[in-house]
């Protein structure tokens, strides 16, 4: 069930997809997903986990290439975040989606065990985020802080500006109050990604 939602999800986005389409896709009575899942929030929070499982293998993978260098490594994990979020955009908008819930009313819209899923998913990733951070402080690379902090905020930040890239537009003032629109590309989105989360960990 949780795979046909994320085909759906893949192929005709998040925002319009209904527990219906769902049903449809996998070839049951909506009945049957309320059963399984206590609504529409808590298949995204597994679809979310799902997704943080494949990002997971990507981030490791793109830290495992700089063993003795927190720079490079930090480079490469953020760059890995981003390509991944390029490839998989409905992952970005499931993720937004529960971020845009308070905390305590998602606690009551998700069961618990799918918040212990999606939990254990995220800090999995954080992970090796984290651990770049530490050992960047440890060598002296980087900036002494709350790496937990620095961490969670990248991940939150570079959910935004994902979106930022979809729209691929930015919009400045020309003039005093005359606002205009300039192109962006994923590219520029993903370079200044990387570098503010060096420029971050390195100044603080």
């Amino acid at each position: 069930m949780l795979a046909a939602t994320r085909r759906l999800f893949d192929e005709s986005g998040v925002r319009d997809a209904q527990i219906d389409d769902i049903a449809r896709a996998v070839g049951i009575n909506r009945a049957i997903i309320y059963r399984h899942f206590s609504g529409k929030e808590e298949l995204f929070a597994l679809a979310v986990e799902s997704y943080l499982e494949e990002l997971r293998g990507r981030l490791e993978a793109a830290a495992a290439k700089h063993p003795k260098d927190p720079v490079a490594r930090l480079r490469a994990v953020v760059a890995a975040f981003v390509d991944y979020g390029y490839e998989y955009p409905a992952f970005i908008d499931c993720a937004q989606t529960l971020m845009r819930r308070p905390g305590p009313e998602l606690i009551e819209q998700v069961s618990e065990g799918a918040l212990l899923r999606l939990g254990r998913a995220i800090t999995s990733c954080l992970r090796t985020l984290t651990q770049t951070l530490d050992e960047g402080v440890a060598s002296g690379d980087f900036h002494k802080g709350d790496t937990v902090l620095m961490a969670n905020y990248m991940y939150a930040t570079g959910l935004g500006a994902m979106q930022l890239a979809r729209i691929g537009m930015v919009v400045k003032e020309s003039s005093p109050g005359m606002p205009t629109i300039s192109r962006i590309s994923g590219d520029q989105v993903r370079d200044f990604l990387v570098s503010t989360a060096v420029s971050l960990a390195t100044k603080g």
